[in-house]
């Protein structure tokens, strides 16, 4: 069957497929985690990489999916979702956000996830030739899909010096006239910015002016930090030119339930559950209930919000003893600082990837490299940890480890 190597498509290597040396980043730092935890079984791994919540989903989550799946009613195909489920996410937009006036039926579509929103919305808009405008470093989903269906990706850098957002003014009006989608996400994965009103009223009329449809990814929307979280779609306009993505992964410790929705332009959804109705059934029915019962309390995410922050406080303070820049972010539960220069036996670091791999095998610390704008790490407060002793304790063995590197800045 050696025929089968040259159908493979292009857009996943095409007969190249499979034989890739080059390892995707995540691979290689899991590659290497195992190769430091068989050879230091001594030195418990820190993981300060994972992206995904170290809790459980509450025990009323759990209850109600319990009983939801015992219900013969709830065995079958979901398809667009439950009304149950949209009305209850349009009521925490507005509880939660203030975004009132959608029209559950019409405005809010269930998913499985945000990561499958994001695949399918290019699916509805792009055709081979059009550009979707991504900030850069961030998820690469929306881009990738683009790609797929014979589109384009422009980069937009976020900077420290334009407070991790994007400088619309500096795209060029060549590749402004091929655009058709703009990619968001705040608070940002992974520099844990967040946006602001005015930041928002610029994307706005960005869009209108060039008829640009928005995309605002808020899967880390309402973990936020001493103040009420914003939403794009609280801003006056935006309902006219977007879209938002939640995701209960992220806020309700909900990852593995793979349950989100979309929330916006009532066009823009229709567009989007068409190509929805195409490419899932829905997610189980039981999940949409639970899912409902957890938007109905916001007080889960409230909690969760306050652990990340007091986890934050304590790990940005440590690495600013070790020498970092670090600071506690208003949103998300990423952080996202510059890497050092090298150590003071001499060695040096180009670049994040290098630094990263140099934490695992000398700390058994991971973290996650960017590259893309400048060197950074990324590193999360999803830690596993017991309590407030234990994750002092956690961070104190952190801060410990690091100073044995011997870190030049």
């Amino acid at each position: 069957m050696e025929y089968l190597q040259e159908l493979f498509a292009e857009r996943i290597g095409g007969s190249s497929f499979g034989k890739q040396v080059e390892l995707y980043k995540f691979e290689k730092i899991k590659k290497t985690r195992r190769e430091m935890e068989r050879e230091h079984p001594e030195t418990p791994m820190i993981d300060l990489g994972v992206g995904e919540p170290d809790a459980m989903a509450d025990a009323g989550v759990i209850d109600v999916l319990h009983a939801q799946a015992k219900e013969w009613k709830n065995r079958g195909y979901a398809d667009n979702g439950i009304l149950l489920f949209q009305q209850a996410a349009a009521e925490y937009m507005e509880n939660v956000f203030g975004v009132g006036g959608l029209n559950p039926q019409t405005q809010v579509l269930h998913s499985m996830g945000s990561k499958a929103a994001l695949a399918m919305i290019p699916q509805a808009f792009i055709n081979p030739g059009d550009i979707t405008l991504m900030t850069v470093p961030g998820y690469p989903i929306l881009g990738t899909k683009t790609k797929w269906l014979g589109g384009a990706v422009y980069p937009l850098p976020l900077l420290r010096e334009n407070h991790f957002l994007p400088d619309l003014e500096a795209i060029p009006q060549a590749v402004l006239l091929k655009a058709k989608l703009l990619y968001l996400n705040y608070p940002n994965n992974p520099t844990g910015a967040a946006a602001t009103k005015e930041f928002y009223q610029e994307v706005i009329a960005f869009a209108q002016k060039n008829k640009i449809i928005v995309i605002q990814d808020a899967a880390y929307g309402a973990l936020t930090f001493g103040e009420r979280p914003l939403s794009f779609l609280s801003v006056e306009g935006a309902m006219e030119v977007g879209i938002e993505v939640h995701s209960l992964s992220k806020s309700y410790n909900m990852t593995g339930w793979r349950l989100g929705f979309v929330a916006g332009n009532e066009k823009i959804v229709k567009a989007i559950a068409a190509v929805k109705d195409n490419n899932d059934s829905g997610q189980f029915i039981p999940i949409q209930h639970a899912g409902a019962y957890a938007l109905h309390h916001p007080e889960i995410t409230e909690a969760t919000c306050e652990k990340y922050r007091r986890r934050h406080e304590l790990l940005s303070a440590a690495l600013r003893r070790v020498g970092f820049v670090a600071s506690s972010p208003k949103a998300s539960f990423y952080e996202y600082m510059e890497i050092p220069k090298g150590t003071r036996d001499g060695r040096s670091f180009t670049t994040a990837d290098e630094f990263s791999d140099f934490l695992l095998r000398n700390a058994c610390i991971s973290t996650v490299p960017w590259d893309d704008v400048g060197h950074y790490i990324r590193i999360s407060v999803t830690f596993v940890a017991n309590g407030v002793e234990e994750e002092k304790k956690i961070i104190e063995e952190i801060e410990r480890r690091l100073m044995r590197c011997e870190l030049v800045f």
